[in-house]
């Protein structure tokens, strides 16, 4: 079914108009870097510091689940690689495909930027990580099920950014009271 989803995807959703746009989109992703230089500059300022230390406790959960754990446990080899019609629209990728690093890396950032800013920033956030998600799929490099994986691993590195900054925040607060 996932590579069904994919040729669907090649011959009913891609276009020239569209193939520009969702390279740059899918490139955005690329190594973190757009959800590094983000937390950077979250880091930055103090309204903002908080989702910045979030996001990256967060993007390093997804840096060592995901790329340093998932992808070589499970192995699973890109579908340009394994489906003939199948036309791939970036370079080929050096890493296994399951889970998406772009997708969690993307869901782990937007997710914490959703949990600690209002939602004027939380929701493009959110709606830039199914972008570079959903790119992913129109260029050829992942299954849907990778994506979907990444998105729910990122989703699920956020929290755990968010409950162990909250729990580390608590217990400093606590010894202050105590001294």
């Amino acid at each position: 079914m996932d590579g069904s989803i994919l040729l669907w995807i090649q011959e009913h959703i891609r276009n020239p108009y569209l193939d520009e746009i969702v390279i740059f989109i899918t490139h955005l992703g690329d190594a973190g870097w757009f959800w590094i230089a983000l937390t950077f500059i979250m880091l930055l300022f103090g309204k903002t510091r908080r989702a910045g230390i979030v996001s990256a406790l967060a993007l390093f959960c997804s840096l060592v689940v995901n790329n340093g754990i998932l992808k070589n446990v499970v192995a699973r080899i890109r579908p340009y690689e394994q489906i003939d019609s199948l036309v791939l629209m970036i370079e080929k990728q050096v890493d296994f495909s399951f889970p998406s690093g772009h997708s969690a890396a993307s869901f782990a950032a937007a997710t914490a930027i959703c949990l600690n800013l209002p939602k004027r920033f939380g929701i493009p956030a959110l709606i830039l990580a199914a972008l570079i998600a959903l790119s992913r799929l129109y260029v050829g490099v992942h299954y849907p099920t990778d994506v979907l994986s990444g998105a729910v691993s990122g989703i699920a590195c956020a929290w755990l950014a968010q409950l162990i900054f909250g729990t580390v925040r608590r217990k400093r607060q606590e010894k202050i009271l105590d001294t």
